[in-house]
């Protein structure tokens, strides 16, 4: 009789959703509302710092294109964040993935294999990523530093510690191109954004990453597979990380063991000031894409007025500690709430 009562509990428990405020409604949200004013302000301070420069054409699209790598990759930072887990391996895998599809012998079969080989890289790496933390139990933390390691070694060792230009002439004219006047890779940049956000707010995939993240012992009993779905989340980051090292490819010109570097620090910098939580279980794109513009364009303005490096990593480490405060004082006033 206990057994059947347990079989019905189980059976009848209903899938976790996310948060009801998904998707454009955060608009209204109070954070998101404070992060749009931070944006309004950096561009209010580099329009009066720069007038002749900040607001012209060339500089937003350049803030645009430096924006598009990085922000790709908080988009799988996103995922991840919000499924209760962390990658710290996301910059050296997009190094590894821009080696590897520059080679002499990727680059010999023509853009296609180029681009397919940099997104099967980035892929794989997340996938080992995900088999090492959901079924061999490895804490994120770990495995995605030993693929930090690891990836970074392999890219050096692939290269010889060599920059690897690229010289298939169809790669760069359509990467380095325009459509309708726009960059293509600030259009790709649009595209994985869009995806995901539909992903992440109008799937099922979305909402077991919010259950996953929430609580993944009521997520199992509410019938998820959680290792599956933790491993195709870390897949996802992956292949990000693909997408963005051919963004950077193109960008440069070149593929070299120290692209992507601290690009897990921004990334993750990106998406907890835009209000995801590191403990899993809510979050938005909208909020990583504010994020990724704030830090974006506060490194236009001190390069714009030749300041120096130091100052700007001091602000941006006011910008995280001050994002973690209102983070934590959020949760603690939901938990009093409840």
């Amino acid at each position: 009789m206990t057994d059947q009562a347990e079989s019905v509990r189980t059976e009848s428990a209903v899938e976790p959703v996310p948060p009801k405020k998904t998707g454009f409604k955060l608009a209204a949200d109070p954070r998101l509302l404070g992060l749009t004013g931070v944006l309004v302000i950096l561009c209010i301070v580099g329009s009066v710092t720069r007038p002749d420069q900040f607001f012209t054409d060339g500089n937003i699209s350049t803030i645009l294109r430096l924006a598009a790598a990085i922000g790709v990759v908080s988009v799988g930072m996103t995922f991840v964040i919000i499924a209760g887990g962390i990658d710290l391996s996301v910059g050296s895998i997009v190094a590894l993935s821009s080696v590897w599809l520059t080679t002499l012998a990727t680059q010999s079969y023509g853009p296609f294999v180029m681009i397919l080989c940099g997104l099967l890289v980035g892929l794989g790496c997340g996938l080992v990523n995900g088999i090492l933390i959901s079924y061999g139990k490895i804490v994120p933390f770990i495995a995605t530093l030993a693929m930090y390691v690891s990836a970074r070694g392999l890219a050096e060792r692939i290269s010889g510690r060599r920059t690897q230009v690229v010289s298939e002439a169809g790669f760069l004219e359509f990467f380095r191109g325009d459509l309708l006047g726009v960059p293509v890779l600030i259009w790709m940049f649009a595209l994985v954004f869009a995806i995901g956000w539909v992903v992440l707010n109008r799937t099922t995939f979305g909402r077991r990453t919010f259950a996953v993240g929430g609580n993944a012992e009521a997520s199992r009993l509410a019938g998820i597979n959680v290792k599956r779905h933790t491993a195709l989340v870390y897949g996802v980051a992956g292949l990000c990380c693909g997408i963005a090292a051919l963004m950077v490819v193109a960008r440069t010109t070149a593929g070299a063991s120290t692209n992507g570097l601290l690009y897990e620090l921004d990334a993750i910098a990106a998406v907890v000031i835009g209000g995801t939580l590191l403990t899993g279980g809510r979050g938005s794109l909208i909020g990583t894409l504010i994020g990724v513009l704030i830090f974006t364009v506060l490194s236009n303005i001190f390069t714009l007025n030749n300041l120096d490096t130091d100052i700007q990593n001091i602000a941006k480490g006011v910008i995280i500690v001050l994002a973690a405060l209102l983070q934590f004082r959020s949760v603690k006033k939901t938990k009093s709430s409840t």
